[in-house]
């Protein structure tokens, strides 16, 4: 039993795969932006989430040539329908998808907040422990479980030990197919929620489903994976992890920009242009 999922219904696998096209064909150009984003935790441990927003949002709209993107912003997110940090709109067949950026440590991966609180309820319905196949595909293709298979999350993962990086998109559908167990855990690991966890046949982590109720906070609820645990339920954009390196000069760039007048940010905005323009140059000879 497969789950039937197509790009008509969802363009964010054919995005992914052109920017797989497009960083296979010119790494350097997402290295120096992941440098750049990851530099941002010199700043502060969570200034680079946000600006991963408006930087992935550039690099789309400089060098991803067939799509156009908006940075959505935080002040809209209480009258959001979906999860997205980013609207991505295809130039060719005109068809607009939201995409939420996660720029997480590797390890532990919200995929959704799944705001709607409905996979928790649902999963108490079938009780502690399921194994029963049907039952489960039950479980994973009722309408409960949409934000299993809709959010459009594009993961930036680092490690910041070994300075390293990936772009790891979660094969929801392969992890649906794979799941073979799901286990309710209401206890230990000084957890003060329940959380259902998923499992395959060789009993192998894939993912869990956090209680999300009123009292819970935003991490105790939604769904979540994990990215070494679930490793194999992952594909790379950017074809396994790549180094990354500091660039000290955008801090000092950024520091002086926030004591700098506009006509200042001007005059750098256009030596930055033509530089984004030399760039791009040299990929399109490529």
């Amino acid at each position: 039993m497969e789950r039937i999922s197509s790009e008509q219904d969802n363009p964010y696998p054919d995005f992914v795969n052109r920017l797989r096209l497009l960083i296979s064909k010119n790494p350097e150009i997402i290295t120096l932006t992941l440098s750049n984003i990851f530099t941002m935790r010199l700043i502060g441990n969570k200034t680079h989430g946000d600006l991963a927003e408006i930087a992935i949002s550039e690099f789309i709209n400089q060098y991803m040539y067939d799509f156009h993107s908006i940075h959505v912003g935080k002040d809209l997110y209480r009258a959001k329908k979906r999860e997205e940090d980013i609207k991505v709109v295809n130039e060719i067949t005109k068809t607009e998808f939201p995409i939420s950026l996660k720029a997480y440590g590797n390890g532990p991966l919200q995929l959704s907040t799944n705001k709607s609180y409905t996979m928790f309820p649902r999963l108490s319905e079938e009780g502690v422990i399921i194994t029963d196949r049907n039952r489960i595909f039950n479980v994973l293709d009722s309408s409960a479980f949409d934000d299993f298979y809709s959010a459009n999350v594009l993961p930036l993962i680092y490690d910041e030990k070994t300075k390293r990086c990936n772009i790891m998109v979660f094969d929801s559908v392969k992890a649906r197919n794979a799941v073979a167990k799901i286990t309710r855990i209401d206890h230990g690991h000084g957890r003060k929620h329940p959380v259902y966890l998923f499992y395959d046949s060789d009993d192998n982590y894939i993912c869990e489903v956090r209680y999300g109720g009123a009292s819970a906070n935003a991490l105790q609820r939604g769904l979540w994976t994990h990215t070494i645990r679930a490793q194999k339920f992952f594909t790379s954009v950017t074809d396994g992890w790549i180094d990354y390196s500091h660039n000290k000069v955008l801090v000092k760039l950024f520091s002086c920009a926030l004591v700098a007048s506009s006509s200042g940010h001007q005059t750098a905005l256009d030596v930055i242009n033509e530089d984004i323009s030399k760039i791009k140059e040299s990929t399109q000879k490529r």
